[in-house]
Parts: structure tokens; sequence; C-alpha cells
């Protein structure tokens, strides 16, 4: 056994002084120890790489050239090495030939990274689509929208303000991916990156939280659940975290442990690339404050609240079917797909997909409180709801929405509020202003003045 463990031994090293030329034993040494410390975030680095990969690849339509050059072109997710098996619809990422992580594309589920566990020969259930189009123009349907022309509307602002969000041919700082913008139902700015155009999907991270909220609206305007009784988990009847309420999941105030650190090993980068069944991780932390008293952000909320709505229904077909006739498919978000995790289970802290009209169309569901064309989808009373503040949140969020209320843009009107995800992903909802303003990009706050954009957008109309 000694020798054989001397023998893989030396083979490794032989196999990393090939790939990083002719080194010393010593510095290859070094190496081997820097791999082995890091080897755990290696394994969430490869599983980045490979699940995005594969949703860009088989679901968006990208090349895996366009993917790596944009969406994996930041440090160290660029370090990761991805293979794409367009016949098995798989994706493989590797560093340095180590730390194997596999995704596999499942139609109308999206990708998801698999274990040693998994069987394909297991018949997987899809969501029930109502892909019928109706004949009206947008928003309400897929023709073109009217030409209308708003008098008041400094039209020359709104465009050059859009233009400013965009990146000059050579940078890459801001990053923006898709700006478009609707006063009064009617889009009066539209604009794409290269290689981009109205009819891609665009990942919105964390603005799913918002999407997955919604089936809790929907569900309660049905009289099929109180989002303030308690959160049906028999692991937390037998302790103080029996007093916790749906209603505090929603506001991320239900006082549980959670560390939200995207830099690091931490419970939402164990949950997302580790962990086959997502609903589980939050379960398991332990209460460190009362309810309702302490607010901090947790994805680990939100995927328990997916599996909490997973058990709202007898079938687990009901529940794929759920968000997509009672919302997504009722409104004609027809590009929007929700991906699931192993377990299948929505993952409804960051896997949701659309174009950026179709996100517009969320975001207009919400500005029009609930009523789509005649069709009331959700109470009035709900977007009150998402927009009241969690307490000691500073007013800057609500129903897993963030808000505008405590000013945390200066310049932009008190009831703005917004689905927001990773990477300055956002659908800003301005009340106020009869306005959607979309945008996507590859960075956020610290490479975007959103402050200063929504200022000029807001100025630019009544």
């Amino acid at each position: 056994m000694l020798i054989f463990k001397r023998f893989l031994f030396f083979t490794f090293m032989k196999r990393l002084k090939k790939i990083i030329g002719g080194v010393s034993i010593g510095l290859l040494v070094l190496l081997l120890v820097t791999i082995f410390l890091n080897y755990p975030k290696l394994t969430i680095l490869t599983g980045y790489s490979a699940k995005n990969m594969a949703s860009s690849v088989f679901m968006a339509q990208r090349s895996a050239a366009y993917t790596d050059a944009n969406d994996h072109s930041f440090s160290p997710v660029n370090l990761a090495e991805d293979t794409v098996d367009v016949a098995a619809k798989r994706t493989i990422a590797t560093v340095f030939g180590l730390s194997k992580r596999t995704a596999i594309y499942r139609e109308g589920l999206g990708s998801v990274l698999i274990n040693d566990s998994y069987d394909p020969t297991q018949p997987v259930p899809t969501p029930v689509r109502n892909q019928t189009k109706k004949p009206l123009s947008y928003p309400y349907g897929e023709l073109p929208q009217k030409d209308t022309v708003f008098g008041q509307v400094d039209y020359d602002a709104i465009h050059t303000t859009v233009a400013s969000i965009f990146d000059p041919e050579g940078e890459a700082v801001q990053k923006t991916r898709a700006v478009l913008v609707v006063y009064k139902d009617q889009i009066i700015a539209e604009k794409y990156a290269d290689g981009l155009t109205k009819d891609d999907k665009l990942l919105g991270w964390s603005m799913t939280k918002s999407v997955l909220a919604t089936a809790y609206g929907v569900l309660q305007k049905e009289g099929k659940i109180d989002i303030y009784s308690q959160a049906p988990v028999t692991e937390w009847q037998q302790d103080a975290r029996k007093d916790i309420t749906i209603h505090n999941l929603l506001q991320m105030n239900c006082g549980l442990a959670w560390e939200e650190d995207y830099t690091t090993i931490s419970d939402v980068t164990k949950m997302l690339y580790l962990e086959s069944d997502m609903t589980v991780p939050q379960i398991a932390k332990k209460a460190i404050h009362p309810p309702n008293t302490h607010w901090y952000y947790s994805s680990g909320v939100s995927n328990l609240l997916s599996g909490i709505l997973r058990k709202q229904f007898a079938t687990y077909q009901e529940y794929l079917d759920y968000p997509y006739h009672a919302y997504i498919d009722r409104i004609g978000m027809h590009s929007m797909l929700i991906e699931t995790d192993l377990a299948g289970n929505f993952v409804g802290s960051s896997y949701a997909w659309a174009t950026a009209r179709d996100w517009a169309k969320f975001g207009l569901l919400y500005l029009h409180k609930g009523n789509w064309n005649g069709d009331q989808v959700f109470s009035s009373n709900w977007v009150d709801y998402v927009i009241t503040p969690s307490p000691t949140s500073e007013g800057d969020y609500g129903g897993h929405f963030w808000l505008n209320a405590g000013g945390f843009y200066p310049d932009a009107p008190r009831d703005m509020y917004s689905a927001n995800g990773f990477q300055g992903q956002r659908v800003f909802i301005i009340p106020s202003k009869e306005m959607v303003i979309v945008r996507f990009g590859l960075a956020g706050d610290e490479a975007v003045d959103f402050n200063a954009f929504i200022h000029s957008m807001t100025t630019a109309v009544p």
C-alpha cells in the first residue's frame, strides 16, 4: 500500500510539472500544499463553472467561447477549464485537471450539478407549460407595441442615460449587458451589449427570490396559505424555532444563523455548489436571535421557502407547475425558467432565467399591483406587504424585495423598490413615475452608479 501511495504521489507530481512547465520539485511541493489547502474552494469553483456553463450553452443558447470570455472572465472562475459535450448536454469543469465537477441540462428544469449517486435512468418530471401567445401588443402579448410618443418625456436624456451605463468600446468596467425602460406600459428605451438581443435569456441570480415570493402572494389570494402562520418545519417544533413564521422568512428576520459570503467557503456557496437538496441547509441552523428582531440576508431562507412551497401541494407535479400557471405563463413570461436542484426543488434563491422583456413584465405585474390587463393575479394588498420594510432593515428590505424607503439611492424616488441580483441584475419598479427599468450586467454597485442612473431616468419623465 505504501509503495502504491508513493507511486500515485510521484505520478501526480509529474502531471503538475508537465502542466506548469519545468520548475523545481520544491515549487511543485509548495503548489501541492496550496492545492491541498484550497481543494474545497476548487470544488466550489468548478461547481460554479460547470453549472453556469451548462445553463449558458444549453438553455441560453450561447457558445462556450462567449461564456468563457464574458460570464467566466473574472477571477478565480477564469481558472476553470470547461469541456462541453453537446450530444449529452453535459459540461465538465476542472482546475489544472483537478476537482472535476459535472453538470447536466434537463429540458424544462435547467442545468444541475450531479453527484456519484445520480441515476440518469430515473425519469424526471418536467413542468407543464402554457406557451400560448396572445395576439396583443407588448407587454400583454408578443406583437410589436403601438407607436406611442409621450410629449413630456425627454427622449434625448433617456437615450443618453441608457448609453452612459454601457462601456465604451474597448472597456469593461460597468459591464452592462441589457437595459430596458418601460413607461406607461410602453418601451421607451432598449439597448443590448454586442452579442445579445431581446431574445436572449439572462440569469437573474437573486432576483429569483422575488419571483419565488410571488407564489406566496398568489397562494394567499387563493386562500390556500396564511403567511403569518408558523413555518411548517418539523425539525423546529421542539425548540424556540417553532415561533418562526412564513412572514419572518419572507422578511428575512427569522433569527437563524447563516453566512452569506460568496468569496469563501460559506453557507451559501456550500448550498449552491455542494448540496443536492438546497431546501435543507437553513433548516439545520440554530436560532441566534428571536424572530422579528434582527434582519440579515439569507439565500438559505429563500430555498427553505421553496421547500415549504412544495409542501403546499399533494403531488410533485403540482409544485412544478404552480409558478408557471399561477403567474409566469399567465402573464406571458414564456421565456422564464426557474432551475431546480438535484432533489427537484426550485432554486428560489438564484436560478431564474428570462429575456429582459419578460423580466420587465414581472416588474409591470407589481407596478399594476397584481392586475394584468384585467386579470388580478394577486391582491393589491400583497404589493403593500412586500414594500413594507422589514424591522431593523433600515428601510432597505421588505418581503423578498429591496426597497428605497430608507434612501439607499438618495436621489431616486423613495417609493422605488426592486428585485436585485448578483452582478447588478435589477428590475426597478417606480410607481410614482409609472416606470419599470431593467438592467442586466456582469458588475454591480461597485462599478455602476445606480443612484445617478435612476435619478437621470426619473427626471426625464413627468
